[in-house]
Formats: C-alpha cells, structure tokens, sequence
C-alpha cells in the first residue's frame, strides 16, 4: 500500500517562493519515480516535473524551468517541490504521483497519488 501526502501549499502573492513537500508511507522509497502534477480551474490535471529514483535527473514543463526544481530524500521517503517566481498561471491544486519501473511523464501511467494541496498565486 502506497500512501502520499502532500503539504506546503497556500495562498501567495506573484513573484513569491513556496515549497512543497510530498511524504510517502511505502517500503522502497527510492524504486519509485516521483512526479507533480497540477490541475488548474477548468483544465486537465496536467505534469509539472519528475525526478528519477536516485535524484540524479528531472524533466519539467516548460512553463515552469527555470523556476521550479524537484529533488528527493530518499531516506525521507520525501520529494519537493521548490516553486520561484510564482505567477498566477501557476494556481492549482499541486499532486504528488508516484510509479515504479521506467521513465514517464504521462498521468496515465502514475498509479500512486496524494490528495493533492492547493496552491493560488495572486497578482
């Protein structure tokens, strides 16, 4: 049984730093890729960024590179989301998603989720 639970989200103004944080209850921690997703009002839940099992690679959205950064503790069983120069288009409520066995940014193929935590951006 996988369980995530995500925190750190809240209410920020434009051009503020946040950072998320996302604690899993699983044996294994480090077999896991972790990614953030989003769901934006009114939009499909959307990718953010992964990260690898040991850290070492991520990808990212390109709305977000440059600004956001993932990076894991394995012997946390925690992965973050550090977030920069927030803007409202970055409003939505962040998951936490978590998959073993191969490289993915598509949702379909996390089958491991966290309630979520919601983060607004005004301007």
């Amino acid at each position: 049984q996988v369980h995530l639970v995500e925190s750190g989200g809240g209410l920020m103004q434009a051009g503020d730093s946040m950072r998320l944080s996302c604690t899993a209850s699983m044996s294994a921690f480090g077999g896991y890729i972790m990614g953030w997703f989003r769901n934006a009002p009114g939009k499909e839940r959307q990718f953010v960024s992964a990260i690898t099992f040991s850290g070492s690679s991520a990808d990212y959205i390109d709305s977000v590179k440059g600004r956001f950064t993932i990076s894991r503790d394995n012997a946390k069983n925690t992965v973050y989301l550090k977030m920069n120069n927030l803007n409202p288009e970055d409003t939505a409520a962040y998951y936490c998603a978590a998959k073993r066995r191969g490289w993915s940014t598509l949702r379909g193929e996390y089958d491991n989720w966290g309630q979520g935590t919601q983060v607004t951006v005004s301007s």
